[in-house]
């Protein structure tokens, strides 16, 4: 079995390829540029480094969001296609899962794991590792930080926050939930692509054609034409 992981769903891209239960390579950047132009080279730079083929492949992996509008729309459009053309399962990730998985391994409690939505809001969810299987307490939402502030300060117990966008909410974290409030090291704010393509190892294909991606919300273009219509 040889698994090709894409993400591209926020501003790291990565890919990567494992094969039983070896990572063969993995690809990461944290760079704000364009997804759609660098993707492709990078699928077929780390396939020719790994000595594989599209005929090796067996399944794709995709983080399906949530994320930028954008960037998560790429890396589903490309993986339908290479499942599509190679006759393959398709598998999509919660992009949230994906960063939170290799933290929460380490972490003797839960993660949240952390992406900008812009004005004051993010998108999170709550996860912890039970029984050697990573598991959402609370499924992926899009709520105000101050707001997921004060209901993880309730728990009364440490959260450990993950994700590049972390330095933009810092403070609402730390002022209401004090110390409980721990926070990951920089290594490991990158969602790991070999993690996406573990979450998916064994996870049923899904249907190319009826698959779709996870926004949360709307993408802003198409909510302002929704409200014009008045069916929002």
């Amino acid at each position: 079995m040889t698994i090709l992981a894409i993400d591209t769903s926020n501003n790291p891209l990565g890919v990567a390829l494992i094969e039983e239960n070896q990572v063969l390579g993995e690809y990461i950047t944290n760079l704000k540029k364009n997804h759609s132009i660098r993707i492709m080279p990078a699928i077929q730079t780390i396939m020719e480094d790994c000595g594989k083929s599209t005929a090796d492949l067996t399944k794709i992996v995709v983080a399906k969001g949530p994320g930028s509008y954008t960037g998560v729309r790429i890396g589903v459009t490309i993986a339908k296609t290479l499942a599509w053309s190679l006759n393959i399962p398709l598998v999509g990730i919660s992009s949230l899962e994906v960063l939170a998985a290799g933290p929460a391994r380490h972490f003797e409690g839960y993660v949240a794991p952390i992406f900008d939505a812009r004005r004051g809001q993010v998108y999170t969810g709550l996860y912890q590792y039970q029984n050697g299987s990573l598991t959402a307490v609370v499924p992926d939402l899009l709520t105000m930080s101050v707001d997921w502030a004060s209901k993880l300060a309730n728990l009364d117990r440490p959260i450990l926050f993950v994700g590049n966008d972390i330095p933009l909410h810092r403070a609402a974290f730390e002022e209401q939930m004090g110390d409980n409030a721990v926070f990951a090291n920089a290594t490991e704010q990158n969602p790991r692509p070999s993690e996406l393509a573990w979450l998916g190892k064994d996870k049923p294909g899904e249907d190319v054609h009826t698959f779709v991606p996870n926004y949360i919300r709307l993408a802003e273009a198409e909510a302002k034409w929704l409200e014009k219509q008045g069916k929002i």
